[in-house]
């Protein structure tokens, strides 16, 4: 009967004294997030040749396809001291797809028509806005050409 008793006994001892921690009432959290973006970020170049991020005002965050889309469209016009190292597109657009943590972005251009920082305007920029959908889990883009190698699996390079 005793031997019934201690283990019964120190739990409930156990359950009474607690880890040591003394409780909390709720805890503010901040506001929750809304799903509402001022628009996509794309990548520019600065005149030192830095990649710099400019949202662009649209009211929405759309997908990585429109965001490409417009940066190929907005080419070399001249935003904030910034400008692409794009040409500009006025045909078809680019063509993504999103498998495991990888976008693949196939642009309607020759591989000798993008420099360096063109390639990592377009994969910070479809890297940014993925992540700005709350997308963690991409982590590389690949660039397609229609003449030329594509890329390998890169990052976005800028901080």
């Amino acid at each position: 009967m005793i031997r019934r008793r201690v283990p019964a006994m120190l739990a409930a001892g156990l359950m009474l004294t607690g880890c040591g921690i003394e409780p909390t009432g709720p805890l503010d959290g901040g506001d929750a997030p809304t799903g509402v973006a001022p628009g996509p970020t794309l990548y520019f170049v600065d005149a030192r040749g830095n990649l710099v991020p400019s949202v662009t005002p649209s009211e929405r965050l759309g997908e990585v396809t429109n965001a490409v889309d417009l940066l190929l469209r907005v080419g070399d016009q001249n935003r904030e001291g910034l400008h692409s190292d794009l040409p500009t597109v006025d045909s078809l657009g680019p063509q993504v797809t999103i498998a495991n943590t990888t976008i693949t972005v196939d642009l309607p251009l020759a591989r000798s028509e993008l420099g360096p920082r063109g390639v990592d305007q377009v994969s910070c920029t479809a890297l940014g806005v993925r992540r700005q959908s709350g997308d963690s889990r991409v982590t590389h883009v690949v660039v397609n050409f229609t003449v030329g190698r594509r890329t390998e699996p890169r990052t976005c390079p800028a901080p």
